[in-house]
C-alpha cells in the first residue's frame, strides 16, 4: 500500500532537486523596501529621526530589515529589493539624493550591516537587490563647487518636452543636477562604483532608477561591466513609460527585465473597481511576449513609493479593498512576470500621494490579507505552470476570465469574477479531456468542485472572487489515502532515524 506513495513523493522531491537546478529570475518574487520606513533595529542611529514628519527620516534601517528576514520567507518572498542605501542629503530619507556614493547612509547602519544582511538573506535563499541612481546627484553635492569636475554635469535646464529624448536625458529632473554619462570620467567613476558594490556586498543585482533619462550608450558598458563581475547579475529598469516598444529598446542595451508600468495601469484599473472587463491584460502579455527578450522577468506590481496605494483607488472608488486587493494579488502571482510586492501591501496598507504612500510599515499581529498573500505566493512556488508555463486565454465573457498556464504537462486555470453578481462559467478547453474534476488550489478561496466531461467544466464564480484550479483525474487518490500514506511515511521515516541513531551508539 505504501509503495505508490513512496514513488510518488520520491519523483516529486527528484522533480523539486531538478528545477533547482534550473532556478532562474522568473522563479523569484520580490519584496520591495523602503528602507527608513521598514523596520527601526538599530536605535543608536536615529540621529534626527522625526516620526512625526512625513519629509523626515523615521528609523528604518539595514539591522531592521535582517531581523524580518524570516517573515518576508514566510510571506512567499525569495528576494528583496531595498531603496538606495547611499548617503543621503539632508531629509533624503528615500535615498534619491546622493552625497556620498560609496557610503552607507549613516542613518541606515555601516557597509558591515549590508554584508550581514546579504549573508543572511543567502542563508535563506532569499536574493537581494539594491536600487540604484546614476542620472543625478543630490541639488547640493560636492561636485558642483569641484572645479576637477567640471563638465560631470550637464547645463541646467528643465524638461519641457518628454517627446525630446534629448531633453529627457540631459534635462535636470525635478532640479536635480544631470550627470554627464557622456563625460569620460564620470562614465568610468560610476561603472567603477557599481562594480564596487558588487564586490564588497555580494548582491544579486540592481533595480536603475530613472533609467530613460541615461544615454543607452551608458546602459551597453554598465551592463557588460556588472555582468563581467557577476555573469548571473540582475539587472531591472525603470522606464516609466505607456508605450512597451519604447521599454523593450533599452534591453538591446543590456538590461533584461523592467518594471511593468503598462501592466501596472491595466491592473490598477481592471481590479479597483469591479465590473470592469479584463481582456486588456490579455493584451499586455500578447505585447510583452513580441516585444521583450525576456517577458517572464518582467517585474509586475500593484503598489510602489511613487504611485498611490491600491487600497486607496479601491477606497476612492466606494469598493471593497479587501476583495478587489485578493483579486489583484492573484493575478499578482499568477500572471506571468517577477511579482513585486511594495511593503504593507499585504496588510492593506493605504496611502496616498507621495509622500502618504511611504507611512512606516505596520506589522499587525493577525491579518487575513497577510495569509492570503502567503498563500497564493507559495503557491506559485509550488506550481511551475505558475512560474514558467505558457498564458493562454480559455474564456472571457464581460468581467469574467479563465486563463490557463501548462508547463510540461502540469495545467492551472486561473477564474476571476471581477463583477458584483455571480457567475456561472462553462468552460471547454481540450486539455481537460480525461480529467474528472477542477480542484481549488487556494485553500482560502470559495469551494469549487467543477465535474469536467468531455473536455468542458461547468465553474460558478461568487461575486468578486478568484479561483486557481488543477484538473484531476477522476479517479484520483482520495484525501484519506492521502492523509494515511502521508502518516504511514513519516512513521517509516521516523522509525528509520530512531534505528539509524540505535546503531551509531
Amino acid at each position: 500500500m505504501l509503495l505508490p506513495f513512496l514513488l510518488f513523493f520520491s519523483s516529486e522531491m527528484n522533480a523539486l532537486a531538478e528545477e533547482e537546478k534550473e532556478r532562474n529570475w522568473q522563479d523569484e518574487a520580490v519584496y520591495f523596501i523602503m528602507v527608513d520606513r521598514f523596520y527601526n533595529g538599530d536605535t543608536s542611529n536615529d540621529l534626527d529621526s522625526d516620526i512625526e514628519d512625513p519629509y523626515a527620516y523615521h528609523g528604518g534601517d539595514i539591522k531592521g530589515i535582517t531581523k524580518k528576514l524570516d517573515y518576508i520567507k514566510d510571506l512567499g518572498s525569495t528576494a528583496i529589493w531595498l531603496t538606495p542605501i547611499v548617503k543621503n542629503e539632508e531629509k533624503g530619507y528615500h535615498g534619491y539624493w546622493t552625497e556620498d556614493f560609496l557610503q552607507v547612509e549613516e542613518h541606515f547602519g555601516t557597509i558591515q550591516d549590508v554584508k550581514e544582511l546579504v549573508k543572511e538573506a543567502h542563508k535563506r535563499e532569499m536574493k537581494v537587490i539594491l536600487d540604484l541612481v546614476v542620472n543625478h546627484t543630490g541639488y547640493k553635492h560636492e561636485w558642483l563647487n569641484d572645479p576637477d569636475k567640471k563638465g560631470w554635469y550637464h547645463e541646467q535646464q528643465e524638461i519641457y518636452d518628454y517627446n525630446d529624448q534629448k531633453q529627457v536625458e540631459e534635462g535636470w529632473l525635478s532640479g536635480l543636477p544631470d550627470l554627464n554619462q557622456e563625460n569620460e570620467s564620470t562614465r568610468k567613476y560610476l561603472l567603477d562604483m557599481a562594480v564596487y558594490w558588487i564586490k564588497e556586498t555580494n548582491i544579486d543585482g540592481y533595480r536603475l532608477d530613472t533609467v530613460k533619462h541615461v544615454p543607452k550608450s551608458f546602459w551597453s558598458d554598465f551592463s557588460k561591466a556588472v555582468k563581467k563581475e557577476k555573469p548571473d547579475f540582475y539587472l531591472l529598469g525603470e522606464v516609466w513609460h505607456d508605450n512597451p516598444e519604447y521599454i523593450a529598446d533599452y534591453s538591446e542595451a543590456g538590461i533584461e527585465s523592467f518594471v511593468d508600468y503598462p501592466l501596472y495601469n491595466e491592473m490598477t484599473l481592471a481590479f479597483s473597481e469591479s465590473g470592469q472587463p479584463l481582456s486588456e491584460l490579455a493584451s499586455v502579455w500578447d505585447r510583452n511576449s513580441y516585444y521583450y527578450s525576456k517577458p517572464y522577468e518582467m517585474g509586475n506590481f500593484l503598489d510602489n513609493h511613487d504611485n498611490i496605494r491600491f487600497t486607496r483607488q479601491a477606497l476612492l472608488k466606494n469598493e471593497d479593498p479587501e476583495k478587489r486587493l485578493r483579486l489583484a494579488l492573484t493575478y499578482l502571482y499568477t500572471a506571468p512576470g517577477i511579482p513585486i510586492l511594495y511593503q504593507g501591501t499585504e496588510h492593506m496598507m493605504d496611502g496616498g500621494k507621495d509622500p502618504d504612500n511611504r507611512h512606516m510599515m505596520e506589522f499587525p499581529s493577525e491579518n487575513k490579507m497577510e495569509d492570503f498573500t502567503s498563500e497564493i505566493a507559495k503557491l506559485r512556488q509550488e506550481q511551475p505552470a505558475l512560474r514558467r508555463g505558457d498564458y493562454k486565454l480559455v474564456y472571457e465573457k464581460g468581467s469574467t476570465i479563465v486563463f490557463k498556464r501548462k508547463f510540461k504537462g502540469d495545467i492551472v486555470y486561473i477564474a476571476y469574477n471581477n463583477s458584483k453578481e455571480k457567475q456561472s462559467i462553462t468552460l471547454k478547453d481540450r486539455d481537460l479531456k480525461g480529467y474528472g474534476s477542477l480542484n481549488s488550489l487556494i485553500t482560502s478561496a470559495a469551494e469549487v468542485n467543477a465535474d469536467v466531461s468531455k473536455g468542458s467544466a461547468k465553474l460558478n464564480m461568487p461575486p468578486e472572487t478568484a479561483q486557481v484550479l488543477s484538473p484531476m483525474k477522476g479517479s484520483s487518490i482520495p484525501l484519506w489515502a492521502w492523509l494515511t500514506g502521508g502518516a504511514a511515511v513519516a512513521v517509516i521515516i521516523a522509525a528509520a532515524v530512531m534505528r539509524h541513531r540505535k546503531l551509531s551508539q
